[in-house]
């Protein structure tokens, strides 16, 4: 596990001066993938180049996620803004056109985005995504929301493994263990969401890289959703 964190280390620390920037910018919900990323943005920039944009929706994200974001930011020694997502998403509700469920929750991650790229041009800072492999594998994300990012550090670790480098970098518990949750809606889990645990998921989706084929219902549904996904990891078609 210490080789993995030394080579994202390091290559996260080779990009930013690669590219130019002078820091980076991380969204914090409370979670193991955001909070893990921001570790290993100190552990690569320095505390000093990394800020955390804590963004809840209030009514919907739950104030101990937001508490433990803010805790963690904290304990690393970062700086942190709390920006409630509400008055950007409200103007939306104002559109022409009913907006369907879909919709609603995509657009809080999309106005994320929108606020941490204006941070990162702002002060010439590098967006850090949060996705894991397990997610971006499943499609689990918001295309042009959370999966617009610049880099993604752990998006070669899938969920067992941010679980198992969180613990080895001494996370605090509280957000290790902490049901996994988009929350895009109220009292949402990942893992109800998609049917399955994340240590199944994990080992499903390892055999499927074998190329073994689904062996029941659950698995073929897991397969169906990673196919109908494809299209969220690819460069949008040109038409010629």
């Amino acid at each position: 596990m210490q080789d993995k964190i030394d080579h994202i280390v390091a290559q996260l620390k080779k990009y930013v001066k690669d590219a130019g920037f002078d820091m980076a910018v991380v969204g914090m919900s409370g979670g193991v993938d955001s909070a893990l990323v921001a570790k290993l943005g100190v552990m690569a920039l320095g505390k000093e180049k990394v800020t955390a944009l804590v963004l809840p929706n209030i009514g919907v994200n739950k104030p101990k996620n937001v508490q433990d974001a803010e805790d963690w930011a904290v304990e690393l020694g970062i700086d942190f803004l709390n920006i409630p997502i509400n008055p950007f998403i409200d103007g939306y509700d104002k559109l022409p056109w009913q907006s369907s469920n879909l919709a609603s929750m995509n657009i809080q991650a999309r106005v994320r985005m929108t606020l941490l790229y204006h941070f990162a041009n702002t002060h010439n800072a590098i967006v850090l995504g949060t996705g894991n492999k397990t997610e971006l594998t499943l499609g689990y994300f918001t295309k042009y929301g959370d999966g617009a990012t610049d880099i993604l550090p752990i998006g070669n670790l899938n969920k067992t493994e941010v679980w198992e480098m969180s613990e080895a970098l001494g996370l605090p518990e509280v957000i290790v263990h902490k049901t996994a949750s988009a929350e895009l809606m109220r009292d949402q889990t990942d893992e109800e969401e998609i049917g399955m645990e994340y240590a199944e998921i994990d080992k499903v989706l390892q055999r499927f890289e074998k190329g073994e084929k689904p062996a029941n219902d659950d698995e073929q549904k897991l397969y169906d959703r990673t196919m109908d996904n494809q299209h969220k990891n690819e460069v949008p078609p040109i038409i010629s």
